[in-house]
């Protein structure tokens, strides 16, 4: 298991885990039913055998949740978290090239990553680009949005939020993303920051120019994790979710009939150190922009936004679009949505010394004309 063997678990293992779990129990009834001993198998009603797990056993197999290897109630990254990637799948278009590449850094939680790179540039920045619950990895895989993406030499990571999608599986019926939004959101605040340690490794973007756009629970996420990681220059956020008392209280994604059990104190509890309305005054982006759809919308409430954008700081540039279809036409049909976020990362930064000794440089070569 993750964090507590030194071998680590391929990404096919969580699924193959499980079969092969399924196959040992399944072949040891079999073996206790066809060796009949005299005692017999404990049973629960006519005719049902009942396979005991050893106690000692029971802590070697796969865990979904393991506190001491990952702590999910905070963004901050779980020091000694270890991981393991490989690329699976290489291909090439005109004008840029799409890795697809499993990674996996906690049991039974294989992620996908699609990078998509731009043709001819060596090092590009780079955007992740994290949409909200239930969105899927199927945009990444269309070649017209990847070449949207890359356009103008910016590299792109597209994967999905925790408990959604390909990473929502082996699960009981009545889970879902809300009913684990700790999990949902602490585990994605940590890989973020996994993703941009493999990217570092990878060594062929810029991670000095690294941003993030995130849409619903996916800015919400962006927001935790530029608040704990610095590597993160830029944010570009799309109704975030947020003031977690009052967003489950009122968001239009939670039925009447589950309210009750999100509004109980220890579910709330549960999300004290992963809410963005704690975060945001914290972010450690230079550049941050806020947007919101202030009607038509009632997956965030409008309560939740007022409080998100009353605790933003000073620089942070919040813009509003009256409704789905005035954002449509600002931004959804002129192809500039993503626009913002690239300027940002457009051009280095010039650090406070080097912008000194240029300045007195300057100075010295005017004094020396005059």
């Amino acid at each position: 298991m993750w964090g507590e063997h030194t071998g680590f678990m391929h990404y096919h293992s969580a699924s193959q885990s499980v079969l092969q779990i399924l196959i040992c129990i399944t072949v040891c009834a079999v073996a206790v039913r066809a060796q009949e001993p005299a005692a017999g198998p404990e049973t629960v009603g006519a005719g049902k055998n009942v396979v005991v797990v050893p106690e000692d056993k029971i802590s070697t197999l796969p865990q979904r949740r393991n506190d001491a290897y990952e702590d999910w109630s905070k963004p901050e990254l779980t020091p000694g978290m270890r991981s393991e990637t490989d690329v699976i799948g290489e291909f090439e278009e005109a004008r840029f090239k799409r890795d697809l590449i499993h990674a996996q850094w906690r049991d039974l939680d294989p992620i996908d990553l699609i990078v998509v790179k731009p043709a001819g540039v060596p090092k590009p920045p780079v955007i992740l680009y994290l949409y909200s619950y239930p969105a899927s990895l199927d945009r990444f895989k269309d070649a017209n949005f990847c070449d949207f993406l890359t356009k103008n030499g910016y590299a792109a990571v597209g994967f999905v939020l925790a408990v959604t999608d390909q990473r929502f599986h082996d699960r009981p019926t009545n889970q879902w993303f809300v009913s684990e939004l700790q999990e949902a959101m602490g585990a994605s605040a940590h890989d973020v920051q996994m993703i941009l340690n493999y990217l570092a490794q990878r060594g062929d973007v810029d991670m000095t120019r690294v941003g993030m756009w995130g849409d619903g629970a996916g800015a919400s996420v962006a927001i935790m994790a530029s608040a704990v990681d610095p590597r993160i220059k830029a944010l570009d956020l799309l109704d975030p979710w947020g003031d977690w008392p009052d967003w489950l209280a009122k968001s239009s994604l939670v039925t009447d009939q589950q309210r009750e059990a999100y509004l109980k104190p220890e579910f709330i509890a549960s999300l004290k150190n992963l809410d963005p309305l704690k975060w945001l005054p914290q972010v450690k982006a230079r550049d941050v922009r806020m947007q919101y759809i202030t009607k038509d919308l009632t997956i965030t409430p409008a309560v939740v936004r007022e409080r998100l954008e009353a605790v933003a700081p000073r620089t942070v540039k919040i813009v509003h679009y009256e409704s789905t279809e005035s954002f449509r036409k600002e931004v959804g049909s002129t192809g500039t949505g993503f626009d913002w976020i690239k300027r940002q990362l457009a051009s280095k930064p010039v650090p406070q010394k080097s912008a000194r000794s240029a300045a007195k440089s300057t100075l010295a070569a005017k004094n020396s004309g005059q």
